[in-house]
């Protein structure tokens, strides 16, 4: 039986006779044409990246099957134009029945394609660009009529086109309101009545809770917090979507895709933050964001993780592309400026930190300063990890007071009975900070959903037969914390991330792999390398490292820990070896 499928937004394109020319090509190839070509196709797509993995418990061969079946599920979704939506992908066969309605937050998509660089399928990513690409030019709009600000604004939740253009009024009094520049209640009757119909999950709109019908007119009913809700107030997701560019360029030192795609991202996203009203250097000479939120829970605070850590990371990478790319000089010497005068990020030692009352632990990441107009929690978000992402943690006072911050989040310790949400980075951050003791637990407790998170959900949102959840709701399924789980498997395995961002990267080989599992893997590193290395008994047996790009390696001695530097040409291969 062969079964096509056609969609299009053109109204002149026949979408039947494009369906019906697929079922034709198909057909002209038959049966053995066909399953040749698939299994050619499945070969090589296998061929590109593995890892086989092994324990005396038989727990890191379970991490590995549900590694490759993440990447089959990755394969078998995302081939399309767009990303697969987090909760369904592909699957939603009964209607759509999604408690969170169709349009993507960033935090969730992530979740997918995080791990996508290290596993050296980079076409796998195509869809998750050309959406956010393809909202560019809505994007750069939202930024100024919403916040007054330049380059490029992308809400943590979106359709796939982007944020719509708004009435010239309504776009100014929304922005005098989201910036707290007129008072909440003094809203027109115009932009409350035109609020009625739009989505409570939507960045825009999200100081809304729900809404029902009452007497034939709907009502809403709001947040309590005036402009701010969950995502309203979330600007770092713009910062997290331009990095993933960037981190593809140093995966691939692809100059075309830098100068075409990457760099207007990353320019978009650094310019927003240079340039946001509420954005201001303080009486300290340093720049300061007030007035934000530190992910889905702290409305309205100052200096917050998610945003410093954005705008260091991001406005690095957007500087160090224009150096590359020979453009913008006057830009690159603002961004200069910019980083020099920005200020560091919040700790626990600060004295308007966002902290416990009497809090006298170690030092840590906090989720922002004071004031905020809605605090709650005290470490950054395990879900988010920004300092993380954005390759601040990497060496540095930085290192030291994340290993810190995740010392405090664990506050039970680091054992069998660990538990890891399914959203959770805290296994990537282990891996990050080189922590085998909890890698070894931490990844199988993510992959293995051990707690019922939600309800609502059908077995609480636990692994079904199929090792996926419904976590999200019904005909949702998914299989975020085996994309979570796949990127922490390759930071323990392989980190090629470099000591700040947009620095050179380092290659480093099982820095977080536990002594007494075996593994033999091939993955990619940032800098343009496929990695293919095996380490038995805690010993480096074998590495071998292929050059993509021709440029410069950096790597890790695997047996003494030295940093060692040498040129490579593009398609060589070099063998390392214990001397």
């Amino acid at each position: 039986m062969l079964i096509a499928s056609a969609a299009t937004f053109d109204p002149k394109e026949d979408v039947a006779a494009s369906a019906l020319r697929q079922v034709e090509a198909a057909a002209a190839k038959g049966w053995a044409g066909l399953s040749r070509e698939t299994k050619d196709w499945w070969h090589e797509f296998w061929s590109r990246g593995w890892v086989s993995l092994r324990s005396a418990d038989g727990v890191a061969q379970g991490i590995a099957q549900n590694y490759h079946y993440f990447l089959y599920l990755m394969a078998s979704t995302s081939r399309g134009k767009f990303p697969p939506k987090f909760n369904g992908m592909l699957w939603n066969t009964g209607g759509d029945l999604r408690t969170w309605g169709a349009q993507h937050w960033y935090a969730n998509t992530s979740c997918y394609y995080e791990a996508i660089f290290t596993s050296n399928r980079m076409e796998l990513l195509d869809p998750f660009f050309d959406m956010y690409s393809g909202m560019f030019d809505a994007s750069a709009t939202a930024a100024r009529q919403q916040w007054g600000s330049q380059g490029i604004y992308i809400g943590e939740t979106s359709y796939f086109n982007g944020l719509e253009k708004l009435p010239d009024d309504i776009a100014s009094e929304m922005q005098d309101l989201y910036l707290l520049r007129k008072p909440w209640d003094q809203r027109s009757e115009r932009f409350k009545e035109f609020a009625l119909n739009k989505h409570p999950h939507s960045s825009r709109w999200n100081w809304m809770q729900a809404g029902e019908w009452k007497n034939g007119r709907y009502v809403i009913t709001e947040r309590g917090f005036g402009p701010y809700g969950a995502v309203n107030h979330i600007f770092g997701s713009t910062a997290k979507i331009a990095y993933y560019y960037w981190r593809r360029y140093e995966f691939t030192r692809d100059a075309a895709w830098l100068r075409t795609r990457a760099y207007p991202m990353l320019k978009g996203a650094a310019e927003f933050y240079r340039n946001f009203p509420n954005v201001k250097k303080g009486a300290d000479g340093k720049y300061h964001i007030h007035n934000v939120n530190s992910n889905e829970s702290i409305y309205g605070a100052r200096d917050t993780d998610e945003d410093l850590s954005a705008m260091y990371g991001v406005t690095a990478a957007a500087l160090r592309a224009a150096a590359i790319l020979q453009v913008d000089g006057d830009l690159q010497a603002k961004w200069r400026e910019f980083l020099a005068n920005l200020t560091p990020l919040a700790t626990s030692d600060d004295a308007d930190a966002l902290k416990p009352e009497g809090y006298t632990g170690a030092r840590v990441f906090v989720r922002g300063r004071k004031p905020a107009i809605k605090p709650g929690g005290f470490t950054p978000d395990g879900n988010s990890l920004p300092m993380f992402l954005f390759d601040l943690c990497n060496s540095g006072p930085n290192r030291e007071t994340a290993n810190a911050t995740f010392n405090a989040a664990l506050r039970g310790g680091v054992g069998p009975q660990t538990t890891v949400q399914v959203l959770s980075k805290m296994a990537i951050a282990a891996a990050q900070l080189g922590r085998a003791d909890a890698v070894r637990y931490m990844i199988p407790a993510q992959i293995e959903a051990r707690i019922a998170e939600r309800a609502t959900a059908y077995k609480g949102g636990q692994v079904l037969d199929n090792r996926m959840t419904l976590r999200e709701g019904p005909q949702a399924l998914d299989a975020q914390r085996l994309g979570r789980a796949a990127e922490a498997l390759h930071v323990a395995l392989l980190n090629s991330a470099p000591p700040a961002p947009a620095e050179d990267p380092v290659i480093e080989l099982f820095s977080a792999w536990p002594k007494d599992w075996d593994a033999h893997f091939k993955l990619g590193a940032r800098g343009g390398f496929v990695v293919t290395a095996s380490i038995r008994g805690g010993q480096v047996e074998s590495v071998e490292l292929e050059s993509q790009a021709g440029g410069e390696c950096r790597v890790r001695n695997p047996w003494s820990g030295e940093l060692q530097r040498f040129p490579t040409r593009k398609g060589e291969r070099i063998v390392v070896k214990k001397a």
